[in-house]
This record gives structure tokens, sequence and C-alpha cells, in this order.
């Protein structure tokens, strides 16, 4: 999978948030005020996603609409594996240890994350 820029995730965020297939206006809309987003921007974003393979572009009428083909869900699993691996040596442990040494995260973290782990294994 490849990896998406800060601009193509914003846009992808916004078509995973709308839960069906949206026309370009709308994501110029949803995009409004993050960035100065012209519509030719958009449209290019838009078309490099479609060649990505992370979206479908349908026409309908004069516009075309699109939907994702890659879920949320999953390109979040895979990019977050890749960080693990890339910078952690593919260790989870380290990660964690590294941000709780660094201060990024506290230990509220630590415990909503037992929290979380406690609760898979009660399945």
């Amino acid at each position: 999978m490849k990896k998406l820029g800060d601009a193509e995730l914003e846009i992808m965020l916004s078509i995973w948030a709308a839960g069906e297939p949206v026309p370009s206006s709308y994501v110029q809309e949803k995009l409004r005020g993050s960035r100065d987003w012209t519509l030719p921007a958009i449209l290019t974003s838009l078309n490099r996603l479609v060649d990505k393979g992370y979206l479908a572009c349908e026409k309908r009428g004069r516009g075309n609409w699109y939907h994702p083909l890659v879920s949320e869900s999953a390109y979040k699993t895979a990019e977050g594996r890749g960080i693990i691996d890339r910078l952690y040596g593919s260790s989870f442990t380290g990660m964690v240890a590294s941000l709780y040494n660094g201060r990024a995260i506290g230990k509220d973290d630590l415990a909503e994350l037992r929290q979380y782990l406690d609760t898979l294994e009660d399945k």
C-alpha cells in the first residue's frame, strides 16, 4: 500500500467520514479553512488518489463522485505497522518505551493501554 501525503490523508479522512460516495464539492467544503484548497488542486489530488488505488471515480451527470477502495482501518493498520517496523525495529514495546521515556505519553495513557489489553484478553 502506497503511503499517503498529508494533503492526501486529509482528503481521505473527509471521504471516509462521509460513509458514502461524495462529489469533489463535498471534499472542498469539508477542507475549507484547513488549507488554501482551490477546486483544481482538490481535483488533482482526487485524481492522484484514484491513480494510487485509494479511490474509485464514478461519473454522475456532469460531475464525478468518489468512494474509497481502501478502508480507513486498513490504511491505519498498515501505516501503524510500518511506523513500528521502520522506527522501532518491529517492536511495539520499543515504541511504547520510547514514547514514555520521551514524555510523549504518560501514566494515564499507559493505564488506558493496559485496560484495553485486559479487554482483549477477556475475549
